[in-house]
């Protein structure tokens, strides 16, 4: 039986990439994923399907976040994935999405 863990995180991280109020429901994602906690969860989930993060701030201008396979040496080509945005959370969730999208396309 496959894993469903990374299809629940690829579904929740998707549904923060809703923009709008189409439900009551994004607003308490938000609340709840929009926060160090949050990235902490991600982080957590993330490291289960064998992905490490880094998450770097450069001073005012924003916030990298990079995927990398667990155990292998980090560096800039061997990341799975990266982005690059305003807020730590957001590009925390990009990041995630991006790595879950290629790892399920790649499993195709």
């Amino acid at each position: 039986m496959t894993d469903r863990r990374p299809r629940l995180m690829l579904a929740a991280l998707g549904f923060l990439r809703v923009q709008g109020q189409h439900s009551p429901v994004l607003p308490a994602l938000h609340r709840w994923l929009d926060t160090w906690r949050g990235i902490g969860v991600i982080a957590a989930g993330m490291a289960r399907q064998g992905y490490d993060l880094q998450l770097t701030r450069f001073d005012e201008r924003g916030w990298r976040a990079t995927f990398y396979m667990s155990g292998m040496e980090h560096s800039a080509t061997s990341a799975t994935a990266s982005a690059w945005e305003p807020t730590q959370w957001r590009a925390v969730h990009r990041a995630a999405w991006d790595t879950l999208r290629q790892a399920e396309e790649g499993s195709r």
